[in-house]
């Protein structure tokens, strides 16, 4: 693909309003990840702040926390992960035409 420099320079200011407008969408992304079956839940949105947290009354035990730690661990990097790639996709969108030339993590 030939880009001309001077229409992505004539272009970047469209860019940076898109990216602005994205900026201002993340609180509004959420993702929410689950571990244990749907035992622990945890919702983030695109900012990365948990903003819901799930646990089932079943694993509430004194003897199982640590199991409930790593399950709530397992639940944050799920949301993570997914959220991680909605902002990718978000952010290819926002870039119009030189959403092409985002480097694919």
């Amino acid at each position: 693909m030939d880009l001309n420099p001077f229409e992505l320079m004539k272009n970047m200011k469209g860019l940076q309003e898109n990216m602005q407008k994205m900026q201002e969408n993340l609180p509004k992304i959420t993702a929410t990840g689950s571990a244990g079956a749907g035992m622990v839940d945890i919702t983030i949105n695109g900012k990365f702040v948990v903003t819901e947290v799930k646990i089932a009354q079943e694993i509430v035990d004194p003897e199982d926390i640590g199991t409930l730690q790593v399950l709530i661990a397992s639940a944050f990097n799920d949301a993570s992960n997914k959220i991680q790639e909605k902002i990718k996709s978000e952010s290819i969108k926002y870039a119009g035409p030189l959403g092409s030339l985002i480097p694919q993590v």
